[in-house]
């Protein structure tokens, strides 16, 4: 059994290969800092395969498939992304446009690739590393916001074709709400409510992914908050984001 995750350096990465390997997974891990895989790869007895790209290059995404496509991958996970708070108008153009290239051409790609190799054997999971944020709209976290929309909604298109189809193949969005990682340092800015345990949600994230589930929603708090988003008016939910993002923005 083999699993590739991207993003696996850090947060909610770093513990999904945690999590797998204690279930047997042989790893291919994928992250920017070959250091940091390095040190992760101590960890475990099991085979893995550490490979240090930056998948915000488009290059880049399509060098990874090509160096893993003879390997028999049974679990895709895409985790690869960041964040930038701040109002649209003063927030660095060249920065969001990595996040764009990272958080949504990155997941395009690499899920369109494997999920083409999936269908062929009729077989593997594919979990694209959401947000809670893939429903709403952010104000000062706009650009990551607009991103994980993207990929939230691919997502769930693309798990109704293969429901359609009666593919054995799985894709699943993983949408929690804060979780403790190193998103805040890199997007200058603090969650303004407790954080959940990054391992925590990795556990969970994975045993929802083995059920199959299709919106994978960590913590009753994050389940009552996308279940009540649905009922109120748009203008009061933007109202209600954007203080949120306000208090928590440096």
């Amino acid at each position: 059994m083999l699993a590739l995750i991207t993003g696996a350096s850090s947060g909610m990465g770093r513990d999904m290969a945690r999590v797998l390997a204690k279930r047997g997974y042989d790893l291919i891990l994928v992250a920017r800092r070959r250091e940091r895989l390095l040190e992760l790869k101590k960890e475990f007895d099991n085979k893995v395969t550490i490979i240090a790209l930056d998948l915000s290059i488009l290059d880049n995404c399509y060098k990874l498939y090509e160096k893993v496509k003879k390997e028999k991958i049974d679990i895709l996970i895409n985790n690869a992304g960041f964040g930038l708070f701040g109002e649209f108008y003063k927030t660095d153009l060249d920065t969001e446009l990595k996040m764009i290239d990272l958080n949504v051409r990155a997941y395009h790609v690499l899920t369109k690739l494997f999920l083409q190799d999936f269908r062929r054997r009729d077989a593997g999971y594919i979990l694209n590393v959401c947000s809670s944020a893939g429903f709403m709209a952010g104000p000062r976290l706009s650009t990551y916001y607009a991103t994980k929309n993207y990929v939230t909604k691919l997502t769930m298109a693309i798990n109704e074709e293969l429901r359609r189809e009666k593919s054995h193949v799985t894709i699943c969005a993983l949408c929690p709400g804060p979780v403790a990682t190193e998103f805040n340092e890199v997007a200058h800015g603090s969650f303004a409510i407790k954080e959940a345990s990054s391992y925590e949600v990795a556990e969970y994230a994975i045993d929802k992914l083995f059920k199959k589930k299709m919106i994978i929603v960590p913590t009753l708090l994050m389940k009552l908050t996308l279940f009540f988003n649905r009922l109120v008016p748009y203008r009061l939910s933007l109202y209600i984001a954007y203080q949120i993002q306000k208090r928590k923005t440096k």
